[in-house]
């Protein structure tokens, strides 16, 4: 038996005997960075004016934005882990809905976090380079920097003078934080050993009470009206994995 055959066959057998690689197993953590558009699947109840009650039609809608995604997955066993969505900062235009404000534009907006814990579950085998994955968890989402604008104290000047205008010389919006259940669903495939792409879809419940209270020129203020804002988002992400 030569040599070199003799090496061959030691060879095959001690790569036989190591074991596999594992893609993710108990004590890894990824980090993940990408694209994450926020699409939110908005609704609102009817405006309600301490002056002027319930306004049928009188509704708003919230749009969508795109920003920096990071997300990180604590491997608690080689199955279940524990992840955390988080971004930088979203901004949202809310607009005019409805029979009555529908068309009119851009009425606020506010900036928001959407920090996100969820239980994942990875079904696959820790040596498999695919990593499918589902999480259940929730979200709380901080609003901050709500701003209105020209458009919508217009409105609120035109309805408090009968046209006249004169009445109503600002406004302001205040929007409450929101606690909400969360699900996802997301993949991860290892390019190599540490380095993968990901792509995931997450939901949120997001409910938040809005207030906008309409001033006169002196800082008295005329009104204060609510809302009820359904925001339930899809977020997509897009992006690259790394274990540590």
């Amino acid at each position: 038996m030569s040599r070199s055959f003799k090496l061959g066959v030691l060879a095959a057998a001690v790569m036989a005997a190591a074991p596999m690689a594992q893609a993710y197993e108990a004590g890894d953590f990824i980090g993940r960075a990408g694209v994450a558009t926020v699409d939110p699947d908005s609704s609102s109840s009817d405006l309600n004016s301490d002056a002027l009650g319930v306004l049928p039609g009188a509704q708003v809608s919230v749009d969508s934005d795109t920003q920096l995604g990071l997300t990180v997955t604590y491997m608690i066993t080689d199955q279940i882990a524990i992840g955390v969505l988080g971004a930088t900062p979203f901004k949202h235009d809310i607009e005019g809905d409805g029979a009555v404000l529908g068309g009119a534009g851009k009425l606020a907006e506010t900036k928001h976090l959407p920090p996100t814990i969820t239980l994942q579950f990875f079904p696959m085998p820790s040596s498999s380079k695919f990593q499918p994955y589902a999480g259940l968890g929730v979200n709380y989402t901080n609003f901050f920097e709500e701003k209105t604008t020209s458009t919508l104290t217009g409105i609120y000047d035109d309805v408090a003078s009968g046209g006249a205008g004169g009445v109503v010389a600002s406004t302001d919006l205040e929007l409450d934080d929101s606690f909400g259940l969360a699900a996802e669903i997301g993949m991860d495939y290892m390019i190599t050993e540490n380095v993968g792409v990901n792509a995931a879809i997450w939901w949120a419940d997001i409910d938040t009470d809005a207030t906008i209270n309409a001033y006169a020129a002196d800082g008295s203020r005329v009104d204060s009206s609510t809302l009820d804002v359904e925001i339930d988002p899809w977020v997509y992400m897009v992006g690259v994995s790394y274990k540590f």
